[in-house]
């Protein structure tokens, strides 16, 4: 799922990525995070056990091998791989390592389960036919001939993986389950060997059989959990049609250099990112937005790589190749989200740290009770070994990660990109969400909605008028007083001597009149008089939320056009539906307080920050902090920076190439303002699991100690539920692949 540049003996980067194996618990991910962060110019470091990554962040120049031994002395492999790596078979590394993982312990599945079927089938033959079964000497060696393959084969891992922590003065979870099977086999054989009845090589076995199962559930649900980052690695064409001279040639991607121009064939995927020079086509970018509809491509347009061409042949200018492009920005975004901490997982670490030591000294001192203080030791042996067994930190482990690599991967496919672990834990503290108006809640595009015409002039003169005088204008009120008019009277009469009166409106000659098309004041300052009608008109408009444009010519005041940025469609149901989550809202626009109010009113919003120049919006959000609130500031993500930058939670509407939003810390590709809903229910549905799974991992391993200890804990029971709950974080975990589906939460 991940990869990682393979390094120089040096690197002066600020922040680089190393994949570590043989990590099995929380506890070996403290433990190498330790081991980095000893290091020279090491500023921090982040292991996360369940990708199996360390992210460190240096201060100065890295000796890589150095970090690499750091990583080897405390136990574990360093592993290298290269962007474009691949197997033998043409497989990703991770992927087959992946594979390989799952398969391992598949097998060691398939040979344990009918060993502990056996020794279940002696312990209910004893409870329901014959309590003397296990007296007889054939049945007591044939439990050691089955017990012992699997504790010194089945088991060896776990063997092998204490003995190897040994060496370094360490523990974790292997040490807890070698430690806690090879004290039941060897006190059975040293039963076996004087003739004493007490045998626990039906514990050992069933232990290590549903341990076994755990280890191999988990690599399958590990493995689930990635495919949507594969899925995207995996979107990306292999080769590229690149036009040189007047000749195609197919070459690899990673030969494409940026300037190069491309052909798209229909049907074909999009190689690289990059603009179009020729050709018009539909391009199907559902694997980017998540969106079905294809998007209509002309010259001038971005693609990205990854998408689809599905009509006319494409001829792209390159821009981006590589790790710059739009799919390898994505998957960098949520490989970096799911390879963070946030504060509850740190806290589990720090716990897993200790926490393998302590329940040793537990195991001892029960054994040292029962067995020495009580005399009884065989009750000593049981106490102790369901200590050790039932303590395994591997779910306080799998907790965070798990939820967030399946949380930001189920994001990812939905066409929203979480910045961080953080993001999730300060979404749920939300209480106010703002609202760029421009292009987020309305749709950035001017149309003509009404002409008002004074007594004695018809409203296609009004139209014709004051379309021809705005026909070469730029200003967006202009255009969509021009197209409305062409579409609603035809071809438009020609301006002379336009001139463009910044902040009022323009004047121009038209049809032999002197035209003014503009504000009222620009009318006042030419001493032309404003009809009351036309007046009620202008007010009429504006307090309807529209923007209402002055008509005169000659000195006479002719009519009134209005035009609107119209309301987006879903907009009230998005404000309803932020309300439904207990938020308040808010709207921040730059637009005249009554055009503003209204439009506010028509979705829903009674907060209306009004009259707010872009450079002035950040301040706004500071004052609302002021206040009190904890603000989401959602916007197009350029003019809105510094509000996004400001806000206590930044949410950027992308167009769907642009992805690399930095200000904004949840960025949606898809321009649906729906996705600012989806996206903080994902945010708290996935930080929820996150705390589900932290708290029934604390819950459980708190409170099966001392129960343990007491010697009321069956020591294939403790196996039983160690193995359980990891497998019940991963598929807790698991449920967030569902988001968005149907059953639409």
């Amino acid at each position: 799922m991940t990869t990682t540049t393979q390094p120089g003996p040096e690197s002066d980067s600020g922040a680089l990525d190393i994949d570590v194996e043989g990590m099995t618990c929380g506890s070996c991910a403290a433990r190498v995070q330790r081991a980095l962060e000893r290091e020279e110019n090491v500023a921090s470091a982040d292991v996360n056990f369940a990708t199996g990554r360390a992210h460190v962040v240096a201060t100065g120049a890295i000796d890589l091998e150095r970090l690499h031994t750091a990583v080897t002395k405390a136990g574990y492999q360093v592993v290298e791989r290269t962007p474009d790596a691949q197997t033998a078979e043409g497989e990703d590394p991770v992927v087959a390592a992946q594979r390989r993982h799952e398969t391992y312990w598949g097998r060691r599945v398939a040979w344990v389960l009918p060993a502990a079927l056996f020794m279940v089938g002696i312990m209910v033959y004893e409870v329901a036919v014959d309590d003397m079964v296990m007296h007889g000497d054939g049945v007591r060696w044939a439990m050691l001939a089955v017990a012992t393959p699997v504790q010194f084969w089945i088991g060896w891992p776990f063997i092998a993986g204490a003995i190897l922590r040994l060496r370094h003065r360490g523990a974790n979870m292997d040490t807890l389950i070698a430690m806690g099977t090879l004290a039941a086999y060897l006190f059975s054989v040293r039963e076996l060997a004087v003739g004493g009845h007490d045998l626990y090589f039906e514990a050992a076995v069933v232990i290590i059989a549903f341990i076994t199962l755990g280890r191999y559930l988990e690599a399958r649900a590990k493995g689930r959990a990635g495919q949507a980052i594969r899925a995207l690695l995996e979107l990306g064409a292999k080769e590229a049609r690149v036009v040189r001279g007047s000749e195609e040639m197919l070459v690899p991607v990673a030969e494409v250099a940026i300037g190069d121009l491309v052909r798209v064939r229909p049907g074909e995927k999009i190689p690289v990112d990059g603009t179009v020079v020729e050709g018009a086509s539909a391009v199907d970018e559902s694997m980017l937005t998540g969106e079905s509809v294809p998007v209509d491509k002309g010259v001038g347009a971005r693609v990205a790589g990854a998408t689809v061409n599905t009509s006319g042949v494409l001829t792209l200018e390159t821009t981006a190749v590589g790790g710059e492009t739009a799919l390898a920005q994505i998957v960098r975004l949520v490989e970096d989200a799911q390879s963070g901490k946030g504060n509850a997982q740190r806290l589990a670490d720090r716990i897993a740290a200790v926490f393998v030591p302590t329940v040793v000294l537990i195991a001892v001192a029960a054994f040292g009770f029962w067995g020495v203080v009580r005399g009884d030791l065989a009750q000593g042996v049981t106490a102790s070994v369901a200590v050790l067994i039932i303590a395994c930190p591997c779910a306080l482990g799998l907790a965070t990660p798990m939820a967030i690599m399946v949380g930001t991967g189920r994001g990812a496919q939905l066409g929203i990109l979480i910045k961080s672990v953080e993001v999730l834990e300060q979404t749920r503290r939300i209480t106010t969400v703002v609202f760029d108006k421009t292009g987020t809640l309305t749709q950035g595009q001017m149309l003509l909605t009404d002409v008002v015409a004074a007594a004695g002039v018809s409203e296609d003169d009004v139209l014709r008028v004051a379309g021809g005088a705005e026909a070469d204008s730029g200003h967006p009120i202009g255009v969509a007083i021009a197209s409305g008019a062409r579409e609603r009277v035809g071809d438009l009469p020609r301006a002379e001597g336009l001139v463009a009166l910044v902040g009022l409106g323009v004047r121009a000659r038209v049809e032999d009149r002197d035209v003014l098309v503009g504000r009222r004041s620009l009318l006042r300052d030419e001493q032309i008089e404003l009809p009351s009608e036309l007046v009620a008109a202008a007010d009429r408009l504006e307090a309807d939320g529209r923007t209402a444009v002055l008509v005169a010519w000659d000195g006479v005041a002719r009519g009134v056009v209005a035009v609107a940025d119209t309301v987006a469609d879903e907009a009230a149901e998005v404000v309803a539906s932020l309300r439904r989550l207990d938020l308040d809202v808010a709207m921040i626009t730059g637009d005249n307080r009554r055009t503003a109010e209204a439009i506010a009113s028509a979705v829903g919003i009674d907060r209306v920050l009004a009259e707010v120049m872009p450079e002035d919006k950040a301040a706004e959000v500071e004052r609302l902090q002021a206040e009190g609130h904890v603000v989401a500031m959602v916007g197009d993500g350029v003019n809105d920076a510094p509000a996004l930058v400001r806000a206590d939670l930044g949410i950027a509407i992308g167009s769907g190439t642009d992805v690399a939003i930095e200000s904004s810390d949840i960025t949606l590709l898809r321009s649906d303002l729906a996705g600012v809903v989806r996206a903080i229910e994902l945010s708290r549905r996935t930080h929820r699991t996150v705390v589900q799974n932290l708290f029934w991992a604390f819950v459980y391993n708190t409170s099966a100690i001392p129960i343990a200890a007491a010697g009321l804990l069956n020591p294939m029971i403790a196996g039983a539920a160690m193995a359980f709950s990891s497998v019940s974080v991963v598929l807790n975990s698991l449920r967030l692949r569902r988001f968005g589906s149907s059953d639409r939460h």
